[in-house]
C-alpha cells in the first residue's frame, strides 16, 4: 500500500480479523458452560456466578499492564502470547479438580482476552486512516461479537456429542491454536504497512527518518503507564466516564433481560429465543455503525446508542404495569439491541480517536478500563438495587444512568473527537 494508494479494509481480514473471530468463537464457547461446570465440580450457585465474573476481573486486571505489554513487544507478539496465556488457563479449566484452580484458569483468560483485544485495537489505532477508522473497529467489533454468538452453538452440539461439559474447553484451545499458528505464519500486518509506507516516504523524497506510521517525525519515546495517565488525565476522567457508562449500559442489558422476562412469568424457553433474536438482530447492525461513524460523525452513532439504551431500560422499569407485557418486553428487547447494535465499536472508535497514533497501548489500555470497569461494575449496581428495592427500580436507575451518559457524550465528543471528512 503506497502512501496515495487508498486503504481497502479487505487488506486486514486474515492477519487482524481472522485471529480475532476464532479467538472469540473459543471464549463464546465456553463461557455458557463456566458456572455449569463449577456447580458440577461441588461449588455453590454463588460460587458459580463468582466464578464466571472472574472472566471479567481477568480482563480488568489485565487491561493496564497489557498497554506497556503491547508497546514493548508489538501487537502481533502481544497476541501470539496472549494465545498461549489462554492455553494455559484453558487446561487449568479443563484439568480441574476443584472450583478454585477452575476460577484459576477462567482468571488467566480474562488477562489473556484483555492483551487480545488491546492489541488489534492498537494496530488499528497505529495504521487505519481517520477516514476508515470506525469501519475498520467496527468490523473488529463485530468479529468478537460474531465469535460470542456462534461459539455458544458449537458447545452445544458437542455436548450433546460428548455428553460433557468440559469438551468445551476443547474448542476454545483449538481456536487458541488455530490463532497461534495464523499469526506465526502471516507476516505482521504492523512491519508491512510500516515498510511500505517508508518506502513511499523515501521514493517522494521525504524526510529521511520516519514514525510506525509514516509521519516525517523521529519516533517519539514510549510512555510509560503512569506518564501516560499523567498527560492524559483530564481526557480520561471525561471520555473514560463516559467510557464507562456505554459498557454498564451494554452489560446490564445482557443481566436486566433475561430478569425481567423471569419476573413476567416467560418460559426459559421463550426467554431464551427473544433474547437471540435479539442478539441476531445487534449482530446484523455492527458495520452499519462504522458507516454512520466514518460518514457522518460519531455522535450519530453514539447518541441513538445510548439514547435508545437509556429508553430501553426505562421502558422495562414500567413492563409489568403496561397491558401486553410480554409484547412490550419483547419489543423493547429489539430496541435496546437496535440501540446497541448502533454503537457497534465505539469504544474501540473513541479511543483509537484519543489515543497518540506514535504509540497508542498505554494510552489504550487505560481507556479500555475505564470501559471495562463500567462493564464489571452495572451488573453489580443491578443487583444491589433489585436487592434493596425492585427489578423495576434498578431498570429506572440504569435508564437514567444511560440518559446522563448521552448528555456526556455531547458535551465532550466534539471537543476531544475529530470529525472525519465525509467519504
Amino acid at each position: 500500500m503506497t502512501a496515495a494508494e487508498p486503504y481497502r479494509l479487505g487488506s486486514a481480514a486474515l492477519p487482524v480479523y481472522l485471529p480475532s473471530l476464532l479467538f472469540a468463537i473459543g471464549e463464546g464457547a465456553i463461557i455458557p458452560v463456566i458456572p455449569v461446570d463449577a456447580a458440577r465440580l461441588g461449588g455453590s450457585l454463588a460460587l458459580a456466578g463468582f466464578i464466571s465474573a472472574l472472566l471479567m476481573v481477568g480482563t480488568l486486571i489485565g487491561d493496564l499492564p497489557s498497554g506497556w505489554i503491547v508497546s514493548r513487544v508489538g501487537e502481533r507478539n502481544a497476541m501470539i502470547g496472549s494465545a498461549l496465556v489462554a492455553l494455559v488457563g484453558l487446561a487449568l479449566c479443563f484439568l480441574a479438580p476443584v472450583p478454585a484452580v477452575l476460577a484459576a484458569g477462567v482468571l488467566l483468560l480474562g488477562i489473556a482476552t484483555a492483551s487480545f483485544a488491546l492489541a488489534r485495537q492498537a494496530f488499528m489505532t497505529s495504521f487505519v486512516p481517520l477516514s476508515h477508522r470506525a469501519r475498520a473497529l467496527s468490523l473488529l467489533g463485530g468479529m468478537f461479537r460474531g465469535g460470542y454468538f456462534v461459539g455458544p452453538f458449537l458447545s452445544a452440539g458437542l455436548i450433546a456429542l460428548t455428553g460433557s461439559t468440559r469438551s468445551t474447553f476443547l474448542i476454545a484451545a483449538g481456536a487458541c491454536i488455530v490463532v497461534a499458528v495464523v499469526l506465526l505464519v502471516l507476516p505482521d500486518p504492523s512491519e508491512v504497512l510500516a515498510r511500505r509506507r517508508q518506502e513511499a516516504v523515501a521514493a517522494s523524497a521525504a524526510a529521511p527518518q520516519v514514525d510506525r506510521v509514516g509521519g516525517a517525525v523521529a519516533e517519539p519515546a514510549r510512555a510509560g503507564l503512569l506518564r501516560t495517565i499523567a498527560q492524559h488525565g483530564h481526557v480520561l476522567a471525561r471520555m473514560g466516564t463516559a467510557a464507562a457508562l456505554i459498557g454498564g449500559l451494554r452489560s446490564s442489558r445482557q443481566v436486566i433481560l433475561p430478569l425481567v422476562g423471569v419476573s413476567l412469568g416467560m418460559p426459559e424457553s421463550s426467554i431464551a429465543l427473544v433474547i437471540g433474536v435479539a442478539g441476531a438482530v445487534d449482530l446484523a447492525l455492527f458495520f452499519t455503525s462504522g458507516q454512520i461513524m466514518d460518514r457522518f460523525g460519531r455522535l450519530w452513532s453514539a447518541m441513538p446508542s445510548m439514547i435508545g439504551l437509556g429508553i430501553g431500560h426505562l421502558l422495562l422499569a414500567v413492563t409489568h404495569g403496561l397491558p401486553g407485557a410480554v409484547a412490550w418486553f419483547v419489543a423493547t428487547a429489539v430496541l435496546m439491541s437496535v440501540a446497541n447494535g448502533l454503537g457497534s465499536g465505539i469504544l474501540m472508535t473513541f479511543g483509537a480517536d484519543l489515543a497518540p497514533r506514535h504509540d497508542p497501548a498505554p494510552f489504550l489500555g487505560a481507556y479500555r478500563f475505564t470501559g471495562d470497569a463500567g462493564n464489571a461494575a452495572t451488573p453489580l449496581v443491578v443487583s444491589a438495587v433489585t436487592a434493596v428495592a425492585s427489578l423495576p427500580a434498578a431498570a429506572a436507575v440504569i435508564g437514567v444512568l444511560g440518559l446522563a451518559g448521552a448528555g456526556m457524550l455531547a458535551r465532550w465528543v466534539p471537543r476531544f473527537i475529530p470529525r472525519p471528512a465525509r467519504a
